[in-house]
């Protein structure tokens, strides 16, 4: 409500009390003001398109097992390897694409000498996702 200026009604004033809304407008400004040139790019790129059924060939490829017993044996795909064949294997496996994952199942009782090795070993022949398997904690 606005107030009364020389009016001897005393009535209640109906103009439109403009004050906070020109205390707003300037905010207004400047936040657009300040937004409007990070919303346009000024470097045009041509962007590659998105292939969906390409993720789900990567959702496909079967993971690599590599076990390892706790005398330090280890078998790939159920198959027994040595370090050499070991790394000679997954040199072979890195260079498909999509790249398959390795999941690494080790007994607990295992020297952590033997699984940094193979992870050395993975790492040095290019493999890129290489996960542990382990078992859920048991409730009680």
């Amino acid at each position: 409500m606005g107030m009364s200026t020389g009016n001897s009604d005393g009535g209640v004033n109906a103009e439109i009390n403009i004050t906070p809304l020109a205390d707003v407008m300037p905010v207004l400004l400047i936040i657009f003001m300040i937004t409007a040139p990070l919303s346009s790019h000024q470097i045009k790129v041509t962007l590659p398109q998105a292939d969906p059924q390409a993720d789900e060939a990567e959702k496909t490829v079967p993971p690599l097992d590599l076990a390892v017993k706790k005398d330090g044996t280890m078998f790939l795909d159920d198959a027994p390897v040595t370090d050499a064949e070991l790394r000679a294997k997954l040199l072979v496996q890195a260079q498909k694409s999509p790249q398959p994952p390795i999941n690494i199942r080790a007994d607990k009782t295992v020297r952590y000498r033997v699984i940094r090795e193979a992870l050395e070993t993975a790492k040095e022949s290019g493999m890129v996702h290489i996960s542990f398997v382990t078992n859920a904690p048991s409730k009680q």
